[in-house]
């Protein structure tokens, strides 16, 4: 669909500019992350995301495992937004007002990627797909079983016209 192909690489965009920014200079979102508490290794975990966000924000902007991508890009949006925008640590109205701001950017961003992680584009589910298709199976089953009830009945049916019991 027209709009799937448009809106993808227009949200992942965002994670694409992020993480090439983050890899080029990488110093203030590092001491973001230290607010956090990591401490070790803190550079290479701001890096490691960085590249996440790229390589994610790229395949899913190319229809390349769009759902997966998504819930990649979902999963590290919420410790850039935890790290980044604590909005609540500012006591200026004017830095509090724009963290704010981001926050609630990264939020929406975060819904986006969410609707499409469920997003089917108009097939079944995997989950749909796995009900149907048992539920199938088990009518089969259930036919195929009584067919043999019946069988067996007949066999005992003829038995008894075989042989003289009581």
């Amino acid at each position: 669909m027209l709009v799937r192909r448009l809106a993808r690489p227009l949200l992942a965009s965002m994670f694409i500019a992020g993480g090439i920014d983050t890899l080029r200079r990488p110093q203030p979102k590092v001491d973001a992350a230290q607010s956090l508490g990591l401490q070790e290794n803190t550079e290479q975990v701001v890096k490691g995301n960085a590249a996440v966000q790229v390589v994610a924000g790229l395949a899913f902007a190319t229809n390349r495992l769009p759902r997966v991508s998504a819930l990649v890009l979902a999963g590290s949006l919420v410790p850039t937004t935890a790290a980044g925008h604590r909005f609540w640590e500012y006591t200026d109205a004017t830095q509090r007002a724009d963290q704010t701001q981001h926050f609630l950017k990264n939020v929406s961003l975060l819904g986006g990627l969410l609707l499409a992680v469920v997003d089917t584009e108009g097939r079944e589910s995997v989950a749909r797909r796995a009900t149907r298709v048992s539920r199938g199976a088990a009518r089969k089953a259930s036919k195929k079983s009584a067919k043999a009830a019946a069988k067996q009945r007949g066999h005992v049916e003829r038995v008894r016209d075989v042989l003289p019991i009581g």
